[in-house]
């Protein structure tokens, strides 16, 4: 009998520990092709969400090195709003589509190294549109003082939320003047 209250107090230890509070709107995954250093994380979390006012909310994680299996498996999660990768994998990922246009979002010809033309096997071109926004080029970056230099954000396919993301993507695509 008095296992039970001991079990109680256990599990809502754990449970607690496993970041029980409200759960952002917008994920976003972050991995540079040296590591994003968990100091930059917050600086940019806390910088965006003042951006966005009370809602969206976001939830920024880096990682601090690059790692092929923890890209693949973020992708893969589908719980990602947004991704932003080393450019190179990028544009190599490209090939299997999965990106969401974002030419709704920000003006194709700011963002040039963005526009691809996704050919999926078996499936005719939709055309040229913009799917990834060079960090190098926002505000967000530069008004933080960090090197965006060959990192892309786009939003995957599988996103949970793919307007709200859209909107977190909105204040990111600001570009720098």
């Amino acid at each position: 009998m008095r296992a039970k209250p001991l079990l109680i107090l256990l599990l809502m230890t754990v449970l607690a520990g496993c970041g029980g509070g409200p759960k952002a709107d917008v994920s976003i995954f972050m991995m540079g092709s040296q590591g994003i250093p968990s100091e930059v994380t917050d600086k940019l979390q806390q910088s965006l969400q003042t951006k966005l006012g009370a809602a969206p909310t976001v939830q920024i994680t880096t990682t601090p090195i690059f790692s092929m299996e923890k890209m693949v498996v973020e992708i893969a999660a589908g719980e990602n709003g947004i991704l932003v990768l080393p450019t190179e994998q990028f544009k190599a990922m490209s090939a299997q589509g999965g990106y969401v246009p974002l030419d709704d979002v920000a003006k194709p010809e700011d963002f040039p190294e963005g526009v691809l033309e996704i050919k999926e096997e078996g499936k005719p071109s939709t055309g040229k549109h913009l799917y990834g926004i060079p960090m190098d080029k926002t505000k967000w970056f530069q008004e933080l003082k960090l090197n965006g230099k060959d990192l892309m954000a786009f939003i995957p396919a599988n996103a949970p939320d793919q307007n709200k993301a859209k909107q977190v993507m909105k204040q990111i695509a600001q570009k720098s003047e």
